[in-house]
């Protein structure tokens, strides 16, 4: 049997059996005598409903809320797969649910909202989110997830992320931080071409702003986005230079190049024009822009990140959603604002710093160390859940996104390290 196709058996056999699907739900209370009946359900569960009635916030206490996130598509940008619908969607709605389990302790339901009309699915969004701490979208296809994301976090006071922009945000700036650091380069003096113009590419684009890049050039599918085409949308037109340029202007002594594409969106060519020590993302997956091995051919010295697990440097967004989530709503913030992703980005940038644990050498296979081919954590680091949950909720804190008084960072951190023993 070809590899590929064993790897398709094995993975339907994984979804099936010994039960459908990934997830199930647990009961927290026990359940096991006419006392606890009467307290789970009638006459006893209706003294918290009047607690709650009385003061809503008396459902962090009394419910599950606080723990709880939703997961939401709608199923127009699966994977890179495309539109698949909601239903097609489940299966990796249900493994994101998973991921928040198993990496940061928060509990998960996966809702597939049949609908490709942004008012449909605010309103249906908006309506159902009482029931949640925090909502996570996924898998909605550029410009919609920008409109819906905006709407959601204007209406709601529970954190809302759409998690294809801003997971790879935080974590390809995260790269970024420690690739200057390995180069001796400086965020600020860095020429920047971000390869694509979805949702993810122009969250990328703004998050690398905010650290200080101010020389960012940005292509979709008719090429480089400058002020004189006309058919921008408003989203693209934030990262409108202003005039034409030849690709071999735009790559010239490049620094970095952060592919948010397809493969074969940019080339050797093109990576032959950079500057010494070339930073080049090639995050398209599972098939990137560009294999490291042909990197490596025409650059040897060239730092190399994708978002496969096989090569060095995966900017995968597990090491980025389950703490943000975490950290925000531990401190019950209203919003993930910018200050929250950046502080996500440089506890990434600092935890790959540190010494590795030896079990995560031993999972891997090789020592590890801060360097070129080691410039993020993995995502079986069981430090991320401390380290950057905790530098989200004290961003939270400070910026006032949580107005939650007297945080004492060093006592959640202790907190967060019993979660996941």
């Amino acid at each position: 049997m070809p590899k590929r196709a064993k790897l398709d058996k094995e993975a339907l056999h994984y979804h099936e059996f010994p039960k459908p699907g990934k997830i199930s739900l647990e009961t927290t209370k026990s359940v096991k005598t006419q006392k606890d009946l009467s307290l789970a359900y009638t006459p006893g569960v209706a003294v918290p409903c009047l607690e709650i009635q009385k003061n809503e916030d008396d459902a962090y206490r009394y419910t599950s809320k606080g723990n709880l996130v939703a997961v939401i598509s709608n199923g127009t940008a699966v994977l890179g797969l495309g539109n698949l619908g909601a239903l097609a969607s489940k299966p990796v709605m249900e493994g994101k649910g998973v991921l928040f389990k198993t990496f940061s302790a928060l509990d998960c339901f996966d809702i597939e909202v049949d609908t490709e009309s942004v008012d449909r699915f605010c309103s249906v969004v908006s309506a159902i989110a009482p029931t949640f701490g925090g909502i996570n979208l996924e898998d909605i296809k550029s410009p919609e997830c920008f409109e819906i994301e905006k709407r959601l976090v204007e209406e709601l006071d529970i954190p809302v992320m759409h998690d294809d922009q801003h997971g790879t945000a935080v974590i390809s700036a995260a790269g970024i931080i420690n690739a200057c650091k390995v180069t001796g380069k400086y965020t600020h003096h860095l020429k920047i071409v971000v390869v694509g113009a979805g949702g993810a590419a122009i969250s990328c684009a703004r998050l690398y702003k905010e650290l200080g890049a101010d020389e960012i050039y940005m292509l979709d599918s008719c090429g480089l986005i400058h002020d004189g085409r006309n058919d921008l949308n408003e989203y693209k037109r934030e990262f409108a230079v202003k005039h034409y340029m030849s690709r071999s202007e735009i790559f010239e002594n490049a620094d970095v190049i952060v592919g948010l594409s397809r493969p074969g969106t940019f080339t050797i060519d093109d990576i032959k024009l950079m500057d010494k020590d070339p930073v080049i993302f090639a995050l398209s997956n599972p098939v990137p822009e560009i294999y490291p091995h042909e990197i490596k051919s025409v650059r040897p010295d060239a730092i190399i990140a994708t978002g496969r697990s096989d090569f060095d440097n995966q900017v995968n967004n597990v090491l980025g959603f389950p703490f943000i989530f975490r950290g925000a709503m531990d401190v019950r913030a209203k919003k993930i604002n910018i200050e929250m992703k950046l502080a996500a980005s440089k506890a990434l940038a600092l935890l790959a710093m540190e010494e590795v644990p030896q079990y995560i050498n031993d999972i891997y296979g090789k020592k590890l160390a801060f360097g070129k081919d080691y410039l993020i954590p993995k995502p079986f680091d069981k430090r991320l859940i401390v380290e950057v949950s905790s530098a989200v909720a004290l961003a939270a804190v400070e910026s006032g996104s949580s107005k939650m008084k007297d945080f004492d960072i060093e006592l959640y951190k202790k907190e967060l390290a019993t979660l996941l023993k």
